[in-house]
């Protein structure tokens, strides 16, 4: 799964909770309503077609079965398979069987994550989507032998069986998990540590997950949850980001000692599991994941922060002055220029805007996009108990993705309509390497998600009516490159030093915000005045929870799309077909590898300069259109 998340709402949600409304606000919304016109919701009956269904049962029953058979044909026995004078034939159909099975479980616990994000706050959905989580893990945990068993293979016989029969197939996922030896524990520690997942990682997340959904915040007289609350951060209205900020504030810190609490225990486990499997760095799990070298990393946040003073320090002080002001309170980080068009764009404006840039990249591009709005594929209303955010799930490649929004007709939601289509085009064109070899590295994952964006910001750019709106959509972009770059390395700073300090103990509310505000200020400099109460925002950011240190791949995703957007722009015919086809190797390939066909090298020191100075570009043009 593919999620996104920034401290301003990526996908702007509006609606109240249940309960007393006014008719005047009742008005509103159904007028709201009828301008975002008929938003989709998505059938899920590609996947199964209800909880209860047979073919669901039958599919659980069937895995365990089939679980059960491998762990009594192959457990031990892989070693022989290579001796049995067939070369790697027969493992490589033990390698089929694995991966097939793997599709089959992987469609039962999507269609159970999404019917669960779908309303978080059903009790009967919370109670399928933890059953469902335990029965995988059991059955999942009859398999755990044969990736470990693999790994302890020797590696010349293994490397002759590749070269000389089916097997070569999987070499990319071969060569991937043996990445991981240095780091497997025995079976038996494997086990424990798969099964305590549920009760350990897998409760706070979901405890985090029911807690988010559940809180709701007093704004002007209404109860709102999250995603509305931080909607009204967007509003052209002072006072009523403000007062927004404080109800965000206020909840926040009543509810602190939970999540301090969570925050804690997530990162003193994550801390036991790196000690156990030899992890020296708090992030190193995390890069092994990405296929990412240290070095890249380290050089992607150096040159981040490097260009804090350049690219957000300076634009804040150019925002402040446009607003009339010295200082940016920080609720008003984020507020709409004056000259920001106040009008909703309905939801066929949003699908045609995104498709015609889609399309004037590549028809089949477009068309494969297409398929999401036609068949299904996209839920996007705001609904009470709804998970936040927007993100597109690529459930298994005998499938095909699903789409979340919270769609509610700003600028930001068509952005973000063509950041998840750019994941969910991305996902179809990997998923013909089958369900081993299609899953993406985050760092990857966010290329297609942030070139989707690019190419509908390039396209609404090109038909901005006026200087005016002109300027106002490049202050959005720039402030959506703010949000994706620094910010996210802001993120990751944060999540370092709060990962490093608890090697030692405990933090406190009081130390998780004292580092939240050092790595706040730090990044977006002396213009934004970040007034009591912020010091608790960092509670509510899900990656922290859910996926340590994910956030750089949203900084490197759009670094990188800078370069090769910067690629095309000079290039001639061929540059859309090279770029679906590396979408389309999914996890085969090494970021090296994919990027060499662009003249392109994540390695080199320049690189992310090139990638930065497309952001400073666009500064540059601000300032030029104020002169």
């Amino acid at each position: 799964m593919v999620l996104r998340t920034t401290d301003w709402p990526v996908a702007p949600a509006a609606g109240a909770a249940k309960g007393k409304t006014s008719p005047k606000r009742r008005n509103g919304a159904a007028a709201q309503a009828k301008k975002l016109g008929n938003l989709p919701e998505w059938k899920l009956g590609d996947l199964y077609e209800a909880p209860d269904a047979a073919t669901l049962k039958a599919d659980l029953a069937q895995s365990e079965q089939a679980a059960d058979a491998m762990q009594a044909r192959y457990a031990g026995k892989l070693a022989a398979l290579l001796d049995g004078g067939k070369g790697g034939a027969e493992l490589a159909r033990a390698v089929r069987e694995f991966e097939h099975l793997n599709d089959v479980l992987g469609r039962i616990v999507s269609y159970a994550g999404l019917l669960y994000a779908a309303d978080t706050s059903d009790p009967k959905r919370q109670k399928f989507y933890g059953d469902i989580q335990e029965k995988i893990t059991a059955i999942s945990s009859k398999l755990l032998f044969f990736g470990l068993e693999l790994n302890r293979l020797d590696d010349a016989a293994l490397e002759a069986a590749m070269a000389n029969s089916e097997l070569g197939h999987f070499l990319p996922w071969i060569e991937d998990l043996r990445k991981e030896k240095p780091y497997q524990l025995d079976d038996k520690l494997e086990q424990l540590f798969h099964e305590k997942a549920v009760t350990a990682r897998g409760a706070w997340d979901r405890l985090f997950n029911e807690t988010m959904t559940s809180l709701r915040f007093s704004v002007d007289g209404e109860k709102l949850s999250l995603e509305p609350t931080l909607n009204r951060l967007l509003d052209q209205d002072g006072t009523k980001r403000r007062r927004a900020s404080e109800a965000l504030a206020k909840v926040f810190k009543e509810n602190l000692r939970l999540f301090t609490l969570i925050t804690n225990t997530l990162a003193k486990d994550k801390e036991i599991s790196d000690r156990w499997r030899g992890f020296a760095d708090v992030a190193d799990a995390r890069h092994l994941s990405n296929r990412v070298e240290k070095e890249v990393v380290d050089a992607l946040v150096s040159s981040v922060r490097a260009a804090y003073p350049r690219i957000s320090h300076r634009y804040y002080a150019m925002k402040a002055g446009w607003l009339g002001t010295k200082k940016l309170a920080h609720w008003d980080r984020n507020a709409p220029l004056p000259e920001e068009p106040q009008r909703v764009i309905g939801w066929d404006d949003a699908r045609e805007t995104v498709l015609r840039a889609y399309g004037d990249f590549s028809p089949r591009m477009a068309g494969i996009a297409g398929e999401f709005f036609a068949k299904g594929w996209i839920d996007a209303p705001v609904r009470e108990g709804k998970s936040p955010g927007a993100f597109s799930h690529p459930t298994v490649p005998s499938a095909h993705p699903y789409i979340l929004l919270n769609y509610q007709g700003k600028p930001r939601d068509v952005m973000t309509l063509a950041h998840e289509l750019g994941h969910g085009v991305h996902q179809v064109l990997a998923n013909k390497q089958g369900p081993l070899m299609a899953p993406t590295p985050l760092t990857l994952a966010e290329t297609a998600s942030v070139f989707g964006e690019m190419l509908t910001f390039r396209a609404l750019l090109d038909q901005a009516p006026s200087k005016r709106e002109r300027k106002a959509m490049l202050a959005a972009k720039v402030e959506d490159m703010i949000n994706t770059v620094v910010r996210q390395i802001a993120f990751y700073s944060f999540e370092r030093a709060v990962h490093t300090e608890r090697r030692e103990g405990e933090l406190t509310s009081g130390r998780l915000g004292e580092i939240w505000m050092e790595m706040q200020r730090e990044s977006l400099g002396p213009a934004i005045d970040l007034r009591s109460g912020y010091e608790t925002f960092w509670a509510y950011i899900p990656h922290f929870i859910h996926s340590p240190f994910y956030v750089y791949a949203y900084a490197f995703g759009d670094c990188l799309v800078n370069s090769l957007y910067a690629v095309y722009e000079k290039a001639e015919k061929g540059f859309a077909e090279r770029y679906l086809d590396m979408l389309a190797a999914g996890g085969t390939k090494h970021h090296s590898e994919l990027l060499k066909p662009f003249g392109l090298d994540a390695r080199d020191p320049e690189f992310w300069q090139r990638g930065l100075s497309v952001i400073d570009g666009l500064i540059d043009e601000l300032e030029t259109l104020e002169s």
